[in-house]
């Protein structure tokens, strides 16, 4: 059934203002059988399967197969882990960082055969609005098997992390945001659940209501105030909110709250106590009950944690 026209409109408006920040790469080299946990990080990963077999757990979401050419795009926040079959190639790929800060991290188990995957922290958003990420709460996959864009692309990036050249974070950025792109609009097409909180962002109430959450989540924002910035009264607000992101508008907001709070914690070496009133907490406390009811640790463990 042909998408209608005024909804490719919408979706190709908000694809054309979408803008990507990679973090510097790692490559997980998993040899034999064996796992590599990779926790909750601020910022959704991707990881992008060079060679080997195996799945990677998300909690509370179905095992993902992983192979060569399979991209897989987790939501920021989500413990996961990669796990390796035990069979395939041995040793790692030539593909080595001239530049770009790319970190090894090694598992090792029985068996034989090496699983490597190249991955990556991503900050997504519209030109002009950070922090659009944190909406995605399921992961995307794309197999670039069948996807000729985007391996054409993967394997430009490839050579760009491989060699030091003027503009290489640059082409990484744009080789990263086209794969993206090339993954999203496969679902928005399909008409996927995982991506409604996307093609939502064309209700022009509730992008309203969105900005003033993601552009400031420390603001003193309301039920009241988001209901008034997005033209409708609480409950219809509230309502349209629910249906359309899983959640209640101040549910998102504390969510938000807290993944942007496990952002500054690694990336400012501001004090905890800053950080709560920057994410809109009145006291370290309260601050410290959500952050430990969310992340399982306290802040000050996480951001020791997050630095080793």
């Amino acid at each position: 059934m042909p998408v209608p026209e005024h909804i490719t409109a919408a979706h190709d408006r908000i694809l054309s203002e979408l803008d990507i920040q990679p973090e510097p790469f790692a490559l997980c080299a998993l040899e034999g059988m064996c796992s590599l946990g990779l926790g909750r990080v601020p910022g959704a990963t991707l990881h992008y399967v060079l060679s080997g077999e195996g799945h990677l757990s998300l909690q509370d979401h179905a095992a993902i197969l992983l192979a060569p050419g399979r991209m897989v795009l987790v939501p920021s926040c989500a413990r996961h882990s990669l796990s390796h079959n035990g069979t395939g190639a041995t040793g790692l790929p030539e593909c080595r960082p001239a530049g770009l800060d790319l970190e090894e991290h090694v598992a090792r188990g029985e068996g034989e055969g090496t699983m490597v995957v190249l991955c990556a922290r991503l900050n997504l958003g519209l030109r002009g609005t950070h922090g659009l990420i944190d909406l995605m709460r399921a992961p995307l996959t794309l197999d670039l098997t069948t996807t000729p864009g985007a391996a054409r692309a993967m394997e430009t990036l490839m050579s760009e992390v491989t060699q030091e050249r003027p503009g290489g974070r640059a082409m990484v950025r744009v080789l990263l945001l086209q794969c993206v792109i090339e993954m999203l609009r496969g679902r928005l097409e399909a008409g996927d659940p995982a991506v409604l909180w996307l093609g939502a962002l064309a209700d022009p109430g509730l992008w309203r209501a969105l900005c003033a959450m993601l552009e400031d989540p420390g603001a003193p924002h309301a039920l009241e105030s988001l209901a008034e910035a997005a033209g409708m009264s609480r409950s219809r607000f509230a309502e349209r909110f629910q249906a359309t992101y899983g959640q209640g508008p101040m549910g998102f907001l504390r969510a938000l709250r807290l993944a942007r709070a496990a952002q500054l914690l690694v990336d400012q070496r501001v004090p905890v106590k800053r950080v709560a009133q920057m994410v809109g907490f009145a006291s370290r406390s309260a601050f410290t009950r959500a952050f430990v009811e969310a992340w399982g640790q306290s802040p000050r463990a996480f951001r020791l944690g997050q630095d080793r």
